[in-house]
């Protein structure tokens, strides 16, 4: 009897390590199945500013899963970091600017990127500081603007618009504050970072701002600005902002297909809906 125990033993134990064994083996299998199916995914990675580039993208990333595109959104807080990211290969796309940015990087870091496809419009707002309407500022008033090149342009435009100065008839979207012809207020164009302005405001009697940081300050340019750039302006018609590629990638599929879904209509009622009337499609 004691023999007969003792193999029953030797039995029980055997085909414990063999259920044991079987069941190492499932999920190893399923572990090895799972990073089959992540390594299918193509990875692909995209310079954001937070509002509302990223917050758009952040609604794609399910969706690109299924077309197989891992879509890792890579957020940057200084935004004339992110070319030169993309440039060198660091990003595989970036989505935080318009055309006339993209071509003064090109030009004068003899850049090598292009742009993909437009999809949304930021109108610039003039927005009240100490003063509440363009009618009560005084002479001497302080307005705050962007200073990079095509946005500070964006800005002089928009106080042309208001009938607060004259620019030089062919200054357009090159417009610096020494194409000012006429400034019956005299008023003071004080030049700061984009990202600053908003911030500004309690310092300033007026500051035009850059829709994505307007948002960022809690402002929104269709509902709280004095002032807003209109979609048929020359700014509104010109500075759609883009996804963009380094030359030479333009074809490959993963990056057609993160186009294609931010050109969806899924996008464009997110932006609509979220936004209201600060960002605008232009798809």
């Amino acid at each position: 009897m004691k023999k007969k125990a003792l193999l029953a033993a030797v039995l029980a134990c055997a085909c414990t390590f063999a259920f044991a064994g079987c069941g190492n083996k499932d999920d190893a299998g399923k572990d090895q199945d799972q990073n089959q199916g992540n390594e299918q995914l193509v990875t692909v990675k995209v310079g954001a500013t937070a509002v509302p580039h990223q917050e758009i993208l952040e609604t794609l990333v399910e969706d690109l899963k299924t077309e197989g595109i891992d879509l890792q959104i890579v957020p940057f807080d200084d935004y004339p970091l992110i070319n030169p990211a993309t440039d060198n290969g660091e990003l595989d796309a970036n989505y935080f600017q318009h055309t006339p940015y993209l071509d003064n990087y090109n030009t004068t870091n003899n850049g090598t990127l292009v742009a993909l496809g437009a999809i949304h419009y930021e109108p610039l707002g003039l927005f009240p500081g100490k003063v509440a309407t363009v009618a009560e500022l005084q002479d001497g008033a302080t307005i705050a603007v962007p200073n990079d090149t095509s946005n500070e342009a964006r800005a002089l435009l928009l106080l042309e618009a208001q009938g607060l100065i004259k620019l030089k008839e062919d200054a357009g979207l090159n417009a610096t504050p020494i194409d000012i012809v006429e400034n019956p207020k005299n008023i003071k164009i004080e030049e700061l970072d984009a990202a600053q302005v908003a911030r500004a405001l309690p310092d300033v009697d007026m500051a035009v701002i850059n829709g994505n940081y307007a948002l960022q300050a809690g402002l929104n340019a269709a509902t709280d600005a004095v002032a807003i750039e209109s979609a048929d302006s020359l700014a509104g018609t010109t500075f759609a902002n883009i996804l963009v590629v380094k030359a030479g990638n333009e074809e490959k599929p993963e990056l057609q297909a993160v186009l294609k879904a931010l050109q969806s209509d899924k996008t464009k009622k997110f932006i609509e809906e979220k936004y209201q009337g600060s960002v605008v499609p232009t798809f």
